[in-house]
This record gives C-alpha cells, sequence and structure tokens, in this order.
C-alpha cells in the first residue's frame, strides 16, 4: 500500500477560496443564500466557506448541517455511522438558494439522500452543489455546480480527507490498496461511500 498527499493546507484554503468567489459570482451576492454541510467534514467546509463569503460581502451567511444518514439508499448493503445532529438556520430554506457542501463526491448516492433530506425542512428555490474532491464513479446523474479539485480515480484507491478542526491537520491524501498510488489513477472518498475510514479520524469512503 502506498499513500501520497495530494492536497495540503495551502492548496486546501485556495480551492475554498475560489469556490466561495464562484458561489458569489452564481447567487449575484449573498441574498437567499444558505449554506448546509453533510456532516463531519461537509459542516465543516460549509462553515469555512461561509466564513469567507461573509469576509468578501461583509454579510453573514447562514449555515446548516443536515445529516442524511438514514435517508440513505444502501444501509442494507453498508454499514453506517451512527447518525449525526441536524441543524438548520432558524431563517430556514423556503425559497432560498441553498448550497449543499460536502467534502468528496464519488457515487453520488450521499447527495441523493441529501435531497431527499432536505426536502423534509422546506422548499428552496435551487440547490447547488459544492465538494473540496470530485472523485469520479457516478453511480447517478448528479454533478457538483462548484468543484475544489477533480482527482480522476482507481476504485481500489481510498482519500483520506483531513481538516484541522476535526483531525488537527488539513490535508488530503490517496492510499492505494494495490500499493500503486505513484501510478497516477488517483481516488477521493468521502461520505459518498459508506463513512468508513481507513484511517483513525480521517474521513475515506470506498463505496457510495
Amino acid at each position: 500500500m502506498g499513500t501520497r498527499t495530494v492536497l495540503e493546507r495551502a492548496e486546501i484554503s485556495r480551492a475554498l477560496t475560489r469556490i466561495s468567489h464562484e458561489i458569489i459570482e452564481a447567487n449575484k451576492g449573498v441574498d437567499g443564500l444558505v449554506l448546509v454541510g453533510i456532516p463531519t467534514r461537509g459542516s465543516l467546509l460549509a462553515r469555512r466557506i461561509g466564513d469567507i463569503i461573509s469576509r468578501i460581502e461583509g454579510r453573514e451567511v447562514p449555515v446548516g448541517s443536515l445529516d442524511v444518514t438514514m435517508y440513505r439508499d444502501d444501509l442494507a448493503q453498508h454499514p453506517t455511522r451512527a447518525p449525526q445532529p441536524t441543524d438548520m438556520p432558524a431563517s430556514g430554506i423556503d425559497g432560498a438558494t441553498v448550497v449543499l457542501v460536502d467534502d468528496v463526491l464519488y457515487s453520488g448516492r450521499t447527495v441523493r439522500a441529501a435531497l431527499d433530506a432536505l426536502n423534509d425542512h422546506g422548499r428552496p428555490q435551487a440547490v447547488r452543489l459544492a465538494a473540496l474532491i470530485d472523485r469520479g464513479h457516478r453511480e447517478l446523474p448528479i454533478r457538483a455546480d462548484y468543484i475544489g479539485k477533480n482527482l480522476p480515480s482507481a476504485k481500489h484507491e481510498r482519500i483520506a480527507v483531513r481538516l484541522e478542526e476535526h483531525d488537527g491537520a488539513d490535508e488530503v491524501t490517496i492510499t492505494s490498496e494495490h500499493g500503486d498510488a505513484g501510478d497516477g489513477r488517483r481516488s477521493t472518498s468521502a461520505h459518498d461511500d459508506a463513512h468508513a475510514s481507513a484511517e483513525p479520524g480521517a474521513s475515506t469512503e470506498p463505496i457510495a
């Protein structure tokens, strides 16, 4: 097995700053904008993006957290983590432009679950998707509107996203379970999979 780092702290920061500017531009400001992160690391990224947008625009952006565990369609196939708290903005999401935020986009099943969960909290005017990493291998017709980095991957590779607030450091690593991490085939995994962790404290996902 080989592991290599593909994003470090400064690169993650630049990616989030770029995503923040793209969100502002697409939304023509921050009116009606709500950021909703998918726990755990998607929620942390949503808060960071919210802070960046607030600094740029001089206005606070509502930020929430939406657990999707019980909305997944693969609960029978894969073990899941314990449900996390959902904390939606007091202003609600009716009529808002909601940007869902996750750390890794993989099969699309986590995002599908998030859309179902979101419907139980209101009726937004529009829903967009931001992901720090897009690893490909989609199983559903879902794509991100804002992407930090595209990382084409092999399915046997695992991505670990670590964030300082939760893991003590900012980095994204790729581990090849076949020992060929240097062959150029890069992979990412996050929520979108099974919420399994290859290493303690890391967000990794190989399944969904």
